[in-house]
């Protein structure tokens, strides 16, 4: 009897995979069977990582590297791919952010957020379809926010870099469609999430960061990026508050802007100190893994994410049923003109 050969395993690549959402998704990955590279800036955080996922039995190699060095970033993935094999899927979850209001966010952080959160993903994507396109397969995740669709006050960086992955990420799907390319592109829109990041942004409004209700689990969020790779659609929204601000900005975004500035408050915590200077160009060297401060409200891991499959189907029944209202209201009036225009006759 012949002996069955076990296939090697898929290759992910996450980048800012130490922490919160990325190391969620790395041991999403690794429970999954997968091959897990991890590009992110702290080394302690990388070996952390790394000696986790091997208990998991996953085959693993953390890169100390900052997303904003396109070189670095290209470099990287050519070893991952002569170490752990070629790369299937690239999630691009790095990010940085500053808390404060627009006019006091200096212009060195405003480079520096749409560096990483931005071009961070740029580049990752770059890199990984320099690599993908010979092959014509793999999947790129863009990790967005509900921000990048519904901007929030006191977040004027990162909303506005978030915003900008969206507008790269469709200009390269359409090109990909004209190449007749197999390699797909998904954008996931997240709620707030439950991570670290919260206590460590650049926050220059002398109170503490909060996370409004409803809180996710980042584990719920590495669940629609697995779901997102085994199966991949142009978008995803995980959380219901996601859906309801794309309802909002598509419907009424002047109400959406009204309710938007109801949020300064809420983002801010006046019982603790905020987190100064932030990670925003320095990174913290402990492990804090992957939950945040708000573990008592954060609501249970769970598959609560739409995709746009589902969304443009339920926008097609929604027009045929609008289709059939508006002809059962417009008959009467049809019947009218109808008779009307025969007696000009």
């Amino acid at each position: 009897m012949a002996h069955r050969q076990t296939p090697f395993p898929k290759v992910v690549v996450i980048t800012g995979g130490t922490m919160g959402i990325g190391r969620a998704t790395a041991i999403a990955f690794a429970q999954d069977g997968w091959s897990v590279a991890i590009l992110a800036r702290g080394e302690t955080r990388l070996r952390s990582t790394e000696a986790e996922l091997r208990t998991l039995g996953a085959q693993v190699l953390g890169i100390s590297c900052d997303v904003t060095d396109a070189d670095a970033v290209h470099a990287a993935a050519s070893r991952i791919e002569a170490e752990l094999g070629p790369i299937e899927a690239w999630v691009n979850n790095a990010m940085a952010t500053v808390l404060s209001p627009a006019v006091s966010v200096t212009p060195a952080d405003y480079r520096r957020v749409t560096e990483v959160t931005y071009l961070g993903q740029v580049f990752g994507t770059l890199a990984a379809l320099k690599l993908m396109k010979t092959r014509d397969r793999g999947v790129i995740v863009q990790v967005s926010s509900g921000l990048a669709i519904r901007a929030a006050p006191l977040q004027s960086a990162y909303c506005g870099a978030k915003s900008a992955v969206g507008g790269f990420t469709d200009s390269l799907r359409a090109e990909l469609i004209h190449d007749k390319s197999h390699v797909r592109l998904v954008t996931i829109y997240l709620p707030a999430v439950n991570t670290p990041q919260f206590r460590r942004a650049r926050n220059y409004t002398g109170a503490g960061q909060n996370a409004p209700d409803p809180v996710f689990d980042p584990r719920a969020c590495a669940t629609a990026i697995v779901a997102a790779v085994a199966s991949p659609q142009r978008e995803i929204w995980v959380g219901r508050s996601t859906m309801q601000m794309a309802a909002i900005q598509a419907i009424a975004p002047g109400f959406g802007d009204k309710q938007a500035a109801k949020m300064w408050d809420a983002q801010l915590d006046h019982s603790i100190s905020p987190a100064s200077p932030g990670n925003l160009y320095d990174v913290d060297e402990d492990d804090p893994g992957v939950d945040g401060p708000f573990s008592a409200r954060t609501k249970r891991p769970g598959r609560e994410f739409v995709t746009s499959r589902s969304r443009n189907a339920l926008a097609a029944a929604l027009g045929v049923a609008s289709l059939f209202g508006a002809a059962a209201a417009l008959a009467p009036l049809a019947v009218a003109v109808g008779i009307g225009s025969l007696k000009k006759r």
